[in-house]
């Protein structure tokens, strides 16, 4: 079933070249029969974000453009677009799993195994004391984990979240992907920032 919405803005974690169309057709998510466009300032229902669960899937396939640190046959590592903090980065499952509670044990285990990898790399890379995970998910239900960097717990705050230009964001994905190379993840660094493929 497709849901048509019409709606020009960005959505966070995609990049600012790539805003919806005025009517665009994406998955739906489970129960959107009956489906009713009311409310909302996009014409939808405040709060409910069915239609954006392809967002995550369209940066992974390569739809919309997304900076990648890591990739696996389970999950991905981008770059948000609106970091906290220089270098956060958003671990993500291939398969969109609404909520991380949804996502299978095995699933949710290997998330947190990848967002922990990813941390250590990040104190190397910036120099913090800390790495801080969130799972939150009410932008986007495709379940994915906030892994920041931070000197103080006022970094892992979402109001501190701001558009990073296309430069920043490049040299924090490229500090990442290198403090991955040197604690020996090699192998799941993508050849291309540009791209989820590891091949």
């Amino acid at each position: 079933m497709l849901v048509k919405l019409a709606c020009c803005q960005p959505l966070k974690g995609i990049s600012s070249r790539h805003w919806l169309p005025d009517s665009f057709s994406v998955r739906s998510g489970a129960g959107a029969e009956g489906y009713r466009d009311e409310g909302g300032p996009c014409g939808r229902k405040m709060g409910d974000n069915r239609a954006m669960s392809t967002a995550f899937e369209n940066i992974i396939d390569g739809t919309w453009s997304g900076r990648f640190a890591w990739a696996d046959d389970v999950c991905v590592v981008f770059a948000t677009i609106e970091p906290i903090r220089a270098g956060h980065m958003l671990v993500v499952p291939r398969h969109p799993y609404p909520s991380w509670t949804d996502a299978p044990v095995e699933v949710a285990e290997h998330l947190m195994r990848v967002a922990h990898i990813i941390g250590r790399a990040q104190i190397e890379a910036f120099d913090v004391e800390r790495a801080g995970l969130i799972i939150a998910g009410f932008e986007v239900p495709h379940t994915h984990l906030h892994v920041v960097p931070m000197k103080s717990e006022a970094d892992i705050a979402f109001a501190n979240a701001a558009q990073a230009s296309d430069d920043a964001l490049d040299d924090a994905t490229t500090r990442v992907r290198e403090a991955l190379v040197g604690l020996g993840y090699e192998a799941n660094v993508p050849p291309s920032m540009g791209s989820a493929s590891l091949s």
